[in-house]
């Protein structure tokens, strides 16, 4: 019999974010699958410091290896979020298309594993798609459908086959057309143009499993709870959490995805280990640069930071606490 094949995923980030992709890559490692996770830097140290680190199952791609011409015309007219959100699309077909892969899953850097995701991609290929997306699922305080999309794009396959690879060109031409981060005739960044796939395609599947795409705008929804050292989101296994929106800074304050309900269980289950698993990656970044000093926010005026905090205290999302 031959080997399973590695299960191929590609993401993007600088080195802000790099510390939260270093949990991203080991939360993968710990649920056991064999897997490569290709990375587009977005920045210089975030290229240098992975190469340093010179992790088995990651290949990281320098920013100018990957930028094309079409993407360098756009990029002046874009805010750095913008870019990147341009950019996601196109990470997904250069992955593709210089590895000659058979299909390669996208995930957002601030995802985190718990269970083999192996059992997402079940699914979808039990389904006979070509692309798999996944919702929102909003709780309904949170429902930004009309302004946010139906779906997220946080965990995304596409097979490189001719189903897969038009839904892909349509979005990367797309996305080269407009992409930015206000809502327009329709549009959003490079979410709201998955609004109408299912309609607008063949071969989309929606992901099913409870455990993919739980996150602070849906947790609200669910019972956390943890048997015998798995985590579970009412009684499927979690797969992934998106700790979206999650600030933390040098004083030591985490901000545990503010505006955003965040149970008691949900703070301990995830969010306290999350913030130690970010911690646990500064020390390994700075034991290959004593000065790396990236991935914290920066706080506002003191004015605006004091009535924030009202504010949230006022609604009950007040979720601060001081790791250490």
């Amino acid at each position: 019999m031959g080997m399973t094949p590695p299960l191929n995923f590609c993401t993007l980030f600088d080195s802000q974010y790099l510390p939260r992709a270093l949990v991203l890559y080991h939360s993968l490692e710990d649920a056991g699958e064999d897997f490569r996770l290709y990375v587009v830097c977005f920045d210089d140290p975030a290229y240098q410091a992975l190469a340093k680190l010179n992790l088995a199952k990651m290949v990281a791609i320098p920013l100018g290896t990957f930028e094309t011409p079409q993407l360098l015309a756009v990029k002046g007219q874009r805010s750095k979020a913008e870019y990147c959100w341009t950019c996601t699309s196109h990470v997904i077909r250069y992955v593709l298309d210089t590895y000659h892969l058979p299909d390669v899953t996208y995930l957002d850097a601030d995802l985190c594993f718990y269970e083999n995701p192996s059992v997402l991609l079940k699914e979808f290929e039990l389904s006979g798609a070509s692309v798999l997306i996944t919702e929102h699922r909003y709780t309904t305080q949170y429902d930004q459908t009309l302004t946010s999309g139906i779906y997220c794009v946080q965990f995304m396959t596409f097979k490189a086959d001719t189903r897969g690879l038009a839904v892909l060109q349509w979005w990367q031409d797309r996305c080269l057309e407009w992409c930015f981060a206000r809502f327009e005739d329709g549009k959003f960044g490079d979410q709201k143009y998955l609004d109408d796939w299912m309609q607008r395609f063949e071969g989309v599947h929606v992901l099913q499993h409870l455990g993919g795409g739980v996150a602070p705008w849906n947790v609200q929804q669910y019972k956390l709870s943890q048997k015998s050292g798995k985590l579970y989101v009412n009684e499927s296994p979690l797969v992934f959490y998106h700790f979206h929106a999650y600030k933390y800074y040098r004083s030591g304050v985490h901000a545990f995805s503010p505006n955003y309900l965040i149970s008691d269980e949900a703070v301990e289950i995830l969010y306290r280990p999350y913030a130690r698993a970010l911690l646990q990656a500064h020390d390994e970044l700075r034991s290959i640069n004593t000065n790396f000093d990236s991935g914290f926010s920066n706080r506002g005026s003191l004015i605006i930071e004091t009535a924030k905090m009202i504010k949230r205290k006022a609604l009950g999302v007040f979720n601060e606490y001081r790791i250490g």
